[in-house]
């Protein structure tokens, strides 16, 4: 016993710190929101302590999910994740690709796609919020503005004042400001690919086309999948950007994460408690298996 404890003792002692302040701030914060979500905990006199709250159970998750302004905001969500992911992917991966093969100047190139992520997403959805005014025609302003001076008219739009796809427009400024890190990502990719590969293959007869899609690709697959996971983690949690584009009570933008804020600020607790739950539940159906696979991998 004695042996195991001067064994064990030590990290345990390193460790206990760490583990202490992740158990209270993280996980018994985690539980503390469950709890309050199984409440009935609606107003300002239950959340200050003058009305007492009863347990309630699910029945705040399924009033949530049955109303058609929380199924909108799903849906929304879904939209920005798709189209969030599917613009930096591809114009991250395309920027990577560009600047695989040591260009003059790549370093200048490489600051310029970069310099967005050293933006905070209140400033830049400042800035964003003038870019995609609404306003059209004489009173236009913004990318509207612009289509107008260069003849493009037909491309004016309500941006995210339109209540169905108003969401996507704020994709946008996201997808511009996070296409750097992926094309950091896969840029740090392609360098790490062995010369040795690329000139068996070429020894072998590959065409270029035929050396990217059965041997550079192949090796960008953890790559992609780190990326994919990153970036729909950190859009599923959005909430800094479309606050600073749009408003919390505009329809057409809300989102989950806007839910959350508007009832925490109307003193409804419980039902703020349960869309941040149902928030971590989508986040972890995420996370999770990606761990587990990382985990297996690292195990061959």
């Amino acid at each position: 016993m004695s042996k195991t404890m001067r064994r064990v003792g030590p990290p345990l002692l390193l460790l206990a710190p760490s583990l202490l302040l992740l158990g209270v701030f993280v996980y018994g914060l985690i539980a503390a929101n469950f709890q309050m979500s199984f409440t009935d905990n609606h107003t300002a006199a239950q959340a200050t302590g003058q009305a007492p709250a009863a347990a309630v159970w699910f029945d705040n998750y399924t009033a949530l999910l049955a109303t058609d302004a929380f199924q909108h905001s799903l849906l929304n969500l879904l939209l920005f994740t798709a189209v969030f992911l599917a613009g930096t992917m591809a114009m991250g991966f395309g920027w990577a690709w560009l600047l695989e093969k040591p260009v003059k100047g790549e370093g200048y190139f490489r600051s310029i796609y970069l310099f967005p992520m050293a933006v905070s997403f209140v400033a830049s959805g400042v800035v964003w919020r003038w870019l995609l005014n609404s306003n059209q025609d004489e009173q236009a302003s913004g990318l509207n503005r612009l289509f107008q001076i260069i003849g493009l008219d037909f491309l004016q739009n309500n941006w995210w004042n339109n209540v169905t796809f108003g969401i996507i427009a704020i994709a946008i400024p996201a997808i511009w400001q996070l296409s750097g890190y992926v094309m950091a990502l896969f840029l740090a990719g392609f360098r790490g690919i062995p010369d040795e590969l690329r000139e068996a293959a070429r020894m072998d007869g590959a065409t270029e086309l035929q050396l990217y899609r059965h041997v550079l690709f192949p090796q960008l697959s953890p790559v992609a999948l780190s990326a994919l996971i990153i970036i729909g983690h950190m859009s599923l949690k959005s909430f800094d950007l479309i606050m600073s584009i749009s408003k919390p009570a505009n329809y057409q933008t809300k989102v989950p994460a806007v839910d959350m804020y508007v009832f925490k600020s109307s003193f409804d607790y419980a039902n703020a408690a349960a869309v941040g739950a149902i928030l971590l539940i989508i986040v972890a159906a995420v996370i999770i298996p990606y761990l587990i696979h990382t985990h297996r991998e690292e195990k061959r």
